[in-house]
């Protein structure tokens, strides 16, 4: 569990890494289901947005009980996963992720998402380890964001420069295994990686259900930006009850077959 200090600086700087971390047998097992994945869709060397979609075998790292208790600390009880994703840098020419926040992303209605973000390999400066901005999540609003369209890019939505120093970004260095709970407002990215070791981490997204997971929010944001629609994204019910009365937990099939 967090410690009453770990709690107290999860909303002071809008992440904490918890002294919890996977052992190296679900570690072994994570690679190997992400390697079968790239086998079947290589066009996800870089980025896995909607893992569920695909390969639902990942759901089972999302029912760590540890995990989530740590998590119902920070968010509430009644917790639903919305979305798993893989940022995949590999070794030698991994993606640059800009500086962005998760929410600006999102079709959450009201906005409320703990990130869990899991180091598959170790993270570290010279691979791509993620830089958070601390205490850029207190305001509670999206800031101002560009749209890119840079192939170099994994996400297309990136900071305006006006909006945040990089200069008070702090290292998340991580040993494999390790991990951080991060807030839905924190503003955050990565470097690229040219070492010759590669950087895999692994999301969880966590949402208490007194929010809802809007689909027209969803596709009205599709139309107005391009891209996949996140309407079909399957939501699991894993702690509690909805809140919202209001979410739709069918599964559902991927957008793309």
């Amino acid at each position: 569990m967090l410690s009453a200090d770990q709690i107290a600086e999860y909303h002071e700087k809008g992440y904490v890494v918890p002294d919890y971390r996977l052992g190296e047998e679900t570690l072994v097992a994570i690679r190997r289901d992400h390697d079968r994945l790239l086998a079947r869709r290589p066009n996800f060397r870089d980025n896995c947005s909607a893992l569920l979609s695909y390969d639902l075998a990942f759901l089972n790292y999302a029912r760590d009980e540890t995990i989530l208790d740590m998590a119902a600390q920070l968010i509430g009880p009644d917790i639903a996963l919305w979305n798993m994703s893989f940022f995949a840098k590999p070794a030698v020419n991994g993606k640059k992720t800009p500086f962005h926040q998760d929410g600006e992303y999102w079709p959450i209605r009201p906005l409320a998402t703990c990130t869990v973000w899991i180091a598959v390999d170790d993270a570290s400066v010279e691979n791509g380890c993620l830089q958070l901005i601390p205490g850029s999540h207190k305001a509670r609003r999206l800031m101002r964001h560009e749209q890119k369209d840079n192939p170099e890019y994994t996400l297309q939505q990136e900071l305006q420069p006006s909006e945040y120093d990089e200069a008070e970004a702090e290292d998340l260095i991580l040993q494999a295994g390790q991990m951080s709970f991060h807030d839905i407002y924190l503003a955050h990215g990565s470097e690229i990686n040219t070492s010759n070791q590669p950087r895999r981490g692994m999301t969880l997204r966590l949402m208490p259900t007194s929010s809802v997971y809007d689909r027209d929010v969803a596709d009205t944001m599709a139309r107005q930006r391009g891209g996949a629609s996140m309407a079909n994204h399957s939501l699991f019910l894993l702690r509690g009850r909805d809140l919202s009365m209001k979410n739709d937990f069918r599964l559902r099939l991927p957008a793309v077959a």
